[in-house]
């Protein structure tokens, strides 16, 4: 399964769905782009920016998700240029449908390429874009989910 940094983040720290992930999730292996190298460190950055955690659980859900790669828990896919590639024709693809992002698009296009089993995502726009090319969404939906 391949994860989007926002859930690699519920994984890490708590928020209001962490619990849902954590359960549904429980002993899967993963996937994700290098991308996610830089964003789960900024959004843990902007998590304590916020007061939402402490510089110390930031310092831990850093180490975790270093940990969670070196242990092969989470599989570090290359971002290169087949996969900008890939990004730019996913971006053409959903325009004027869906207003996708750069850095979205550059995670579905890493799914995409390297066949993930599913995309587990909450983003509405990452959703869409899934749907539109056929590639498999956990949550199936998210009105199950509890709200965030």
């Amino acid at each position: 399964m391949y994860l989007d940094t926002a859930i690699i983040v519920k994984l890490l720290v708590r928020e209001p769905d962490s619990e849902w992930f954590n359960t549904a999730l429980l002993g899967q292996h993963f996937e994700t782009s290098e991308l996610a190298l830089a964003e789960v460190r900024s959004a843990l950055l902007a998590k304590e920016r916020n007061g939402a955690i402490t510089s110390p659980e930031r310092i831990r859900a850093g180490e975790k998700f270093l940990a969670m790669a070196e242990d092969d828990i989470i599989r570090i896919l290359p971002l290169n240029r087949q996969t900008i590639e890939r990004a730019i024709a996913i971006q053409q693809a959903c325009h004027p449908h869906i207003a996708f992002r750069t850095l979205d698009a550059l995670h579905v296009a890493t799914c995409d390429l390297h066949r993930s089993a599913a995309l587990v995502t909450t983003d509405s726009r990452m959703r869409q874009a899934c749907s539109q090319l056929a590639i498999g969404l956990l949550p199936k939906s998210t009105e199950t989910m509890p709200p965030a």
